[in-house]
């Protein structure tokens, strides 16, 4: 039987956050929130950052992350 880790809450890869990501022509947006994940694509750069402004908003974060 493997065995399972625990995590910490405190892991900085768990904290909630939102990221905007080009690759490609491709603009990406990754938020994670309560350690779960999810990520969308956009075809135009301000789609996605009109996207990650509201993403922040919900989750009453000051800025998102542009990488």
């Amino acid at each position: 039987m493997p065995t399972v880790q625990r995590i910490a809450e405190s892991d900085p890869l768990l904290s909630t956050r939102v990221e905007v990501v080009e690759a490609c022509g491709e603009w990406f947006v990754h938020v994670v929130e309560d350690g779960r994940d999810h990520t969308r694509s956009f075809d135009i750069e301000a789609f996605a950052l009109n996207y990650a402004e509201g993403q922040c908003s919900r989750l009453k974060l000051k800025e998102y992350l542009r990488i």
